[in-house]
C-alpha cells in the first residue's frame, strides 16, 4: 500500500513560474504551469497508488484532481510544509512535484513494484541540485524540517539527512526541473506530446507573431520586427 502525493499551487499569473517571464508573459507562464500540473496528475492517476493526495496551495483545485484527497499546505518555508505533510500521512508515501511534467509512469514504477522492506526511502534528483521525488517508508517530518530548500545543494542536504538517520535509499532517474525558459524547452523536447509542450509552443508562437508583421505589396513581402526594424524581400 503506497500513498502518492503531488504538491502543487494554484496557477495564478504572477504567482507561478515567474522566472519564465520574460520571454513569456505572466499569463502565459501560468498557462504553462497549469499544463505541467495536468501532465503530472495524469501520470499520478496511472500509477497503482492506494491513495492519491494533492498537497495544495490555493483555492481552486486543478482540473483532474477530483479523485485526489486534498491536504492544504501550511504556511511557512517549504521544508516546514513538506514536514507537515510527512507528519500527517501514514505508511509508504512518495511525494512528487509539479515542476517535472515530463515524468513518466516508467520513471516511478520502481517505487510501486520494488519497494521492499529493506528500502527505507526513494530519492529522485533534479538537475538543479534539488529533488523531484521523495519517498519514505515510515514518514516523519523531522527528516525534512531544517533542510535548506530551493538551493543548488538542497538534494545533497536531504540525502545527508536520510543517511544520518541510517536509512537505506534507492535513487530514481534525474529529471530536469522547470525553472527557466531553457529548462522549459528541454522538458518540452523530452515530452513533445505533453500538454506542457503544447502550452509552451503556443506561448512562444504567440510571442513570435506579436513581434513581427508581414505585408505583401506589388509582389514584395516585407517583414517588420519592431526590435530590429528589419526588412526582407
Amino acid at each position: 500500500m503506497t500513498t502518492l502525493v503531488v504538491i502543487a499551487k494554484e496557477t495564478i499569473p504572477g504567482k507561478v513560474k515567474t522566472r519564465l517571464h520574460p520571454p513569456l508573459s505572466l499569463e502565459q507562464a501560468a498557462d504553462v504551469a497549469a499544463a505541467a500540473v495536468q501532465d503530472t496528475l495524469d501520470v499520478a492517476r496511472r500509477l497503482p497508488a492506494t491513495r492519491r493526495v494533492l498537497l495544495f496551495d490555493g483555492n481552486r483545485r486543478p482540473v483532474g484532481s477530483e479523485d485526489f484527497d486534498v491536504i492544504p499546505q501550511i504556511g511557512g518555508d517549504l521544508d516546514a510544509r513538506l514536514g507537515a505533510l510527512f507528519d500527517e500521512v501514514d505508511g509508504k508515501t512518495v511525494l512528487i512535484g509539479m515542476d517535472t511534467p515530463q515524468v513518466t509512469v516508467e520513471a516511478l514504477r520502481p517505487v510501486f513494484a520494488e519497494w521492499t522492506d529493506d528500502v527505507d526511502a526513494w530519492f529522485g534528483p533534479a538537475n538543479d541540485g534539488g529533488f523531484w521525488a521523495l519517498g519514505l517508508a515510515r514518514p516523519t517530518g523531522d527528516l525534512l524540517r531544517g533542510v535548506p530548500m530551493s538551493r543548488d545543494d538542497t538534494g545533497a542536504h536531504q540525502l545527508r539527512r536520510l543517511a544520518d538517520a541510517g536509512l537505506t535509499v534507492r535513487k530514481l532517474p534525474e529529471l530536469v526541473d522547470v525553472d527557466t525558459i531553457d529548462d522549459a524547452r528541454l522538458v518540452a523536447a523530452a515530452a513533445p506530446g505533453s500538454r506542457f509542450a503544447s502550452a509552451l509552443r503556443d506561448a512562444e508562437s504567440a510571442d513570435e507573431n506579436a513581434t513581427t508583421h508581414t505585408t505583401t505589396t506589388n509582389g514584395v513581402t516585407r517583414t517588420t520586427d519592431p526590435a530590429t526594424e528589419g526588412v526582407t524581400s
